[in-house]
């Protein structure tokens, strides 16, 4: 095997790793993703429903193996203080996921230059 043959067995390697690491990065973003929307979901439904209940209705909320009561206000305020922070989540892995989805396919792109101009044997 010639220095130009090592070479470019390493660097197919290095495309490969790179291919690989990016699709399971990209699996497991878009697995976190969905964890996220699912709480998202749960949390939009919660302040819908604390939104029909009348307001002199007493709220708990559950604090280890206890519930605590907790004012109304400040209850739809943390609701949405969290439902914010898992919009800003999910965007936040949308925009890696796309990257990753980005490098992933550049990766293949230039395994199938290689190939496809590599000198027929």
């Amino acid at each position: 095997m010639s220095l130009s043959d090592e070479t470019l067995r390493k660097i197919l390697v290095q495309i490969q790793q790179t291919a690989i690491q990016s699709q399971r990065a990209h699996t497991l973003t878009t697995q976190q993703t969905s964890v996220k929307e699912r709480e998202r979901r749960i949390l939009q439904l919660t302040i819908d429903e604390i939104g029909a209940i009348k307001e002199d209705v007493n709220l708990y909320k559950g604090v280890g193996k206890m519930f605590m009561m907790v004012p109304r206000k400040e209850m739809e305020k943390q609701l949405k203080t969290q439902e914010k922070e898992l919009s800003d989540d999910i965007a936040s892995l949308n925009k890696k996921s796309k990257y990753l989805e980005k490098q992933f396919n550049e990766a293949q792109a230039q395994l199938r230059d290689i190939f496809h101009h590599a000198p027929k044997q």
